[in-house]
């Protein structure tokens, strides 16, 4: 298990061109291995594995190749074979059936930077910081062989896997994979965590112990909504594709603000499960959901663009860590139906005829029930999540009481 932790660059302007020198020579090696292994699968339907791209980028005097150092050329060769992986794995799911679309061939990388991975192995620890070698040809044309970039005082180094220089929206960065220990909790998997996701309540989270609480997605939402409208004044009159400084300025600040709530708001939700010996969660998903989504302009984009799959997918990330059962279950009718008075919850696309909620949506955020009892909307939702999967896990559902789904707590991810 392994995770990674990124630090932003500052360097003198001369090593800085240095490096996106190197980005970009790994930009026309991936290019250039891409152009063999798909020739190669164009005429004769077969996918080249890492170690015969490299061999063919030595063998040829690929001049890209060699410009680099020779473990970070193959790295970028060793990018192009997970793509191919990648791409055998898709078609084989789309000659069974399960994929309606045929899947493409990995696609050529446009002009501009592309990661510089480093195996631990060639890195050195120093006084000065970790020692990147840049290669025989750096050293020849520029007169430096190697460079130093900062070790971060979290991290240990005896855990270090790999360190990689990330080029993104005009900055850089120094990327740390490091391995990851599990670590044992006492937890129980009858203690379940439901969660149903939204826009202004971005994750609403209700437990059968007694707790619920509400990630708030507003300032989410707001930070998007800015990013829109600056991006729009910036590309009018504009021809597709267009960028500059100050639109990748924003765009980087914008990304760095997401992949903040992302983290926090899962910190969040481990955290609880953590304090209170919960041992499952349920998150409410449907596929495809964003693809087909019908709410109108406006709230398709708010939609579209909150990052709830990253958020989910950074859950399961710390699910894995510490030993929390993870159970993804489609949440068609969690909504309408009533948890308090038991609703029937049939699956997507199997509805009863005559099927009918007891109870309805009076306004937006409280939904009454057929005894007159109003409650949160979204906690009934995340309740009947955890319902969809309680008979076939022997979940106890009787500490999701009204109190629960009345008042749950407000989260707010950058309010102290």
């Amino acid at each position: 298990m392994y995770g990674c932790q990124q630090v932003l660059i500052h360097a003198s302007p001369d090593i800085q061109a240095i490096i996106e020198y190197l980005c970009s020579e790994s930009n026309k090696v991936y290019n250039c291995s891409l152009y063999y292994a798909r020739q190669i699968y164009i005429k004769t339907s077969r996918l080249v594995g890492r170690a015969e791209i490299c061999e063919e980028m030595a063998k040829t005097k690929n001049r890209h190749f060699k410009s680099m150092y020779v473990s970070s050329a193959q790295q970028s060769c060793n990018s192009v074979a997970e793509a191919l992986r990648s791409f055998r794995e898709l078609m084989k799911l789309w000659y069974r059936g399960e994929l309606e679309e045929k899947p493409s061939l990995p696609k050529y990388r446009k002009q501009g930077l592309f990661t510089v991975s480093y195996p631990k192995k060639w890195l050195k620890l120093t006084d000065e910081g970790i020692r990147i070698p840049l290669g025989n040809q750096v050293k020849t044309w520029f007169g430096i062989a190697e460079i130093f970039l900062p070790m971060p005082s979290n991290l240990d180094w005896q855990k270090i896997k790999e360190v990689r220089i990330l080029p993104r929206n005009g900055c850089l960065y120094t990327e740390f994979v490091y391995s990851v220990e599990e670590i044992k909790a006492q937890l129980s998997e009858g203690h379940v965590l439901g969660i149903d996701h939204g826009i202004n309540n971005w994750l609403t989270c209700v437990s059968n112990v007694g707790t619920s609480f509400i990630v708030d997605g507003k300032h989410l939402k707001s930070l998007n909504q800015w990013y829109n409208k600056r991006t729009s004044i910036l590309k009018e009159n504009q021809p597709q594709g267009f960028c500059s400084k100050q639109l990748a300025s924003i765009t980087e600040k914008r990304n760095r603000q997401v992949r903040d709530a992302i983290n926090k708001a899962a910190r969040l939700v481990i955290n609880h499960c953590l304090d209170n010996q919960i041992g499952t969660i349920v998150f409410g998903w449907n596929k495809h959901q964003k693809d087909s989504a019908n709410m109108g302009s406006k709230t398709n984009q708010k939609f579209v663009q909150i990052p709830t799959s990253r958020l989910k997918d950074r859950i399961v990330q710390l699910c894995e860590q510490y030993g929390i059962k993870f159970i993804e279950t489609e949440e068609s009718y969690t909504s309408k139906a009533s948890f308090v008075d038991s609703d029937p919850l049939p699956p997507y696309g199997e509805k009863p005829e005559g099927w009918k909620e007891s109870g309805r949506r009076v306004k937006r955020g409280l939904y009454r029930t057929a005894n007159n009892w109003y409650i949160n909307a979204d906690c009934n939702g995340a309740a009947n999540i955890i319902r969809k999967v309680a008979v076939t896990l022997g979940l106890d559902l009787n500490g999701a009481s009204r109190g629960v789904l009345t008042s749950p707590l407000r989260v707010r991810l950058w309010t102290t």
